[in-house]
């Protein structure tokens, strides 16, 4: 009789569950981050930020991502250790929900419009940190969030999932609708880099057979 692996439905080779809850307190800020890389895209976010809370239901609903986030910051100084810090814990729980990258496509493109604004993304899930960020946001702040907040989010998820991460800006004069884009097309790629490759379900998606 063939055996199969815990973590597989011998029905359709799918992984069961791909979710992941992560806490991480410093002396700045208390974050939880719970996520379900196979929902149906129901998202409830309080940072303390509402921008960044808008940006993460982007990346819940766009990416298929049940996300609950929960933040204490030190806001009274700015927003700065709690957008960070909630990139951080958001990249740990994407490292952890992932495991082995055992099945998935690995690799994640999207090119989306947002009135004025085009902006592609392209991931790849590598085991590489790196972060190319070409985006050119006009005004210094959307709201009250600091718009140089935006590069941090990301170098920190970027760190801790450990992805190789691109941003390109093609067009866009409209601060809210840049940074909004970006957000969609990186929610979009990262559903389609997590997806399950039925023709290599058992398999780590490397030449070298680890990542």
């Amino acid at each position: 009789m063939q055996t199969r692996d815990r973590n597989f439905s011998p029905a359709s080779d799918l992984i069961l569950d791909r979710s992941a809850s992560v806490s991480r307190t410093t002396g700045e800020t208390d974050v939880q981050v719970s996520l379900n890389l196979d929902g149906q895209g129901q998202c409830s976010a309080a940072t303390g930020v509402p921008f960044l809370d808008h940006m993460l239901h982007q990346i819940s609903s766009h990416g298929l991502i049940d996300l609950e986030v929960r933040a204490k910051g030190d806001w009274e100084i700015d927003d700065h250790h709690t957008n960070e810090d909630v990139g951080i814990t958001l990249g740990m729980a994407l490292h952890k929900a992932l495991g082995d990258r055992k099945g998935i496509v690995r690799f994640g493109h999207f090119l989306a419009p947002l009135d004025e604004a085009l902006v592609q993304v392209t991931l790849d899930f590598s085991g590489r940190p790196h972060l190319s960020y070409g985006l050119q946001i006009p005004t210094e702040r959307v709201g009250t969030y600091d718009t140089q907040l935006v590069r941090e989010f990301f170098v920190a998820v970027v760190n801790h999932s450990q992805m190789t991460l691109h941003i390109r800006q093609l067009d866009g004069i409209n601060s809210h609708h840049i940074i909004e884009a970006t957000f969609k097309a990186f929610a979009r790629a990262v559903r389609m880099a997590v997806e399950i490759d039925p023709r290599r379900a058992h398999l780590i998606p490397s030449s070298k057979g680890v990542i």
